[in-house]
């Protein structure tokens, strides 16, 4: 059995899956308040009468990262940077406290000039006056040698305990993109660990003693003890649950767009003959660019509990959540009020109509054409927004997750939706784009579906440099010794071993693991008139993709 976890702004939703069919699902509100008494109420209910001797994982996304960013509501950090000559730095500046020393390592990995140590002791007494104790050490060019990067936290180490490594973030070359993932890794550090011990404590109570699997940016999975250490990569947790769940449950092979409406928030995805977009430099968070892979999606601030005023003779969805729906006690009228006045929804009526009678009366509407009038409202905003993404998508090449299409344009030819809203929002978007609109039998809970089946994901960058006979993958901090005869086949071979091993390491199971080689690259290294040797690059991913095919999924 598998256990699926959304911790969604306005609901937590749970599924067991066995045997790759759904055999229990529940939806339980959120208390934000009490978020950890919401998760184990959700748990104690989904498992009622289940041997929880026989679950093997329990996958789980959380908003919990994003949400302390998002909110500012993360640990202040000290960065020490070294950015090396020829450039600007001030841009760089996002700590609490930013140290800039001296000293840099060249685009090859040489030492050009070391660091003055007593830079590095001025930094940790400035430090302990502002009472900071998160950290990150990040040096230009360290992804080619972390030298630099390893002895500043040796001398953080007596001190601190948590330092974030710039090239463990990732191997790719970008000083900038580094830096802001570097700094958001440590300033989520300590809510997410806060958040990992309190997981742990709930199935604890639970009885529960099975692998813990959060879910990434980029689709996949990894073992919460990873994400302790690395949980920048949970940013955008939610919306990778939401496309795993639709991918599982509405597979299709053409150019479509995917939908999640929850109570918060629209999350949008396209795919393009059925494979995802992908961000192709790192997602974008807040201010801060990243080195996050990630699955393309944009979220816009409309949902089933999103309040609703009249401005200037027009409708107003705002792009906020200001409580339950009016029909529920909530202050504010919501969408989710104007379809239980359609009847769309099995509620009690009175409240809800009172909220669209409100409205209706500034417009010299009835209750029941407001209500229609925000569903239609609802949908063009929907349309408007998803046309200007295609747009701006179909403007420059596309990046999938398998590889980069030139010259591809994007032509949907479907709508998949999941979320609360999607059996009733299906009709009208179908109007709106003419295009047919699916949503899946358990539409509610597919968050939690794609959590459960998502598998567990990775990526290397590999520099093999013959001259200096060093082999090297930042990510998993691995250096390793090459002649000067190394080939690409033996970098190919070696970088599938690596990712299998990566992805072993991150709890994936053997026969989980696809490992393919996304990237490659080959040339002489020419020094005066002479070939010095070979600069080889592997990129090799384990891409995101479903433990099991799910079984019993009609879509309606």
């Amino acid at each position: 059995m598998i256990v699926g976890l959304d911790m969604g702004g306005t609901n937590i939703d749970g599924v067991i899956i066995e045997s790759g069919k759904v055999i229990n699902k529940v939806k339980k509100p959120t208390n934000r308040e009490n978020i950890f008494e919401s998760i184990w109420t959700t748990l104690g209910e989904l498992l009622s009468g289940y041997d929880r001797a026989k679950i093997d994982r329990i996958n789980l996304s959380t908003t919990v990262s994003t949400n302390a960013i998002v909110e500012n509501k993360t640990s202040p950090v000290g960065m020490i940077i070294q950015p090396g000559p020829g450039m600007p730095y001030d841009f760089l500046t996002c700590g609490d406290e930013n140290v800039f020393i001296s000293g840099y390592i060249d685009h090859r990995g040489k030492v050009i000039e070391g660091f003055h140590s007593s830079e590095i002791k001025n930094a940790i007494q400035l430090f302990k006056e502002k009472n900071i104790n998160s950290f990150a050490v990040v040096t230009k060019f360290s992804t080619r040698n972390p030298k630099f990067e390893r002895e500043i936290k040796e001398i953080l180490g007596k001190d601190f305990s948590q330092i974030t490594m710039g090239h463990t973030m990732s191997g790719k070359l970008n000083f900038p993109r580094r830096v802001f993932t570097s700094y958001l890794n440590s300033a989520v550090h300590n809510t997410f660990n806060d958040f990992s011990k309190n997981i742990k404590k709930s199935l604890e109570r639970e009885g529960i003693d099975a692998p813990i699997f959060i879910l990434k940016a980029d689709g996949g999975t990894m073992n919460i003890s990873t994400a302790e250490e690395k949980p920048v990569e949970t940013i955008l947790s939610g919306p990778a649950a939401s496309f795993m769940g639709i991918n599982a449950m509405l597979p299709t092979d053409e150019d479509a767009i995917l939908l999640d409406v929850g109570g918060t928030t629209t999350d949008i995805f396209f795919l393009a003959d059925g494979v995802p977009l992908f961000e192709p430099l790192g997602i974008k968070i807040g201010e801060y660019n990243t080195l996050v892979r990630a699955i393309y999606s944009v979220s816009i601030g409309l949902g089933g509990d999103s309040s609703i005023s009249i401005e200037n003779g027009k409708v107003k969805i705002c792009p906020r959540r200001e409580g339950v729906p009016y029909a529920f006690g909530g202050p504010k009228p919501t969408p989710t009020d104007a379809m239980i006045v359609l009847g769309l929804m099995e509620e009690e009526k009175n409240r809800a109509n009172e909220a669209m009678a409100i409205l209706g009366k500034e417009l010299n509407l009835s209750a029941e054409d407001m209500a229609k009038l925000i569903l239609e409202t609802m949908g063009d905003m929907i349309k408007n927004k998803v046309d200007e993404l295609l747009y701006e998508i179909n403007s420059q090449p596309v990046y999938t997750v398998k590889e980069l299409l030139y010259g591809k344009i994007i032509e949907p030819k479907r709508i998949n939706i999941i979320g609360g809203p999607a059996n009733v929002l299906a009709s009208v978007l179908e109007k709106k784009f003419d295009l047919p609109c699916h949503y899946p039998k358990d539409y509610h809970v597919a968050n939690a579906v794609g959590s459960a089946l998502a598998k567990p994901t990775t990526e290397i960058n590999m520099v093999a440099n013959t001259s200096q006979g060093v082999l090297s993958v930042p990510e998993l901090e691995l250096y390793e010794n090459i002649g000067r005869n190394y080939t690409i086949d033996k970098a190919r071979k070696r970088a599938i071993e690596l990712i299998k091993e990566s992805a072993l390491s991150l709890g994936a199971a053997e026969e989980e693991i696809e490992a393919e080689i996304v990237e490659e690259s080959s040339f002489n290294m020419v020094r005066g008139f002479y070939t010095t040797g070979k600069n080889i690059r592997i990129k090799a991913q384990i891409k995101p993709g479903l433990i099991h095919e799910l079984r019993g999924e009609l879509d309606d």
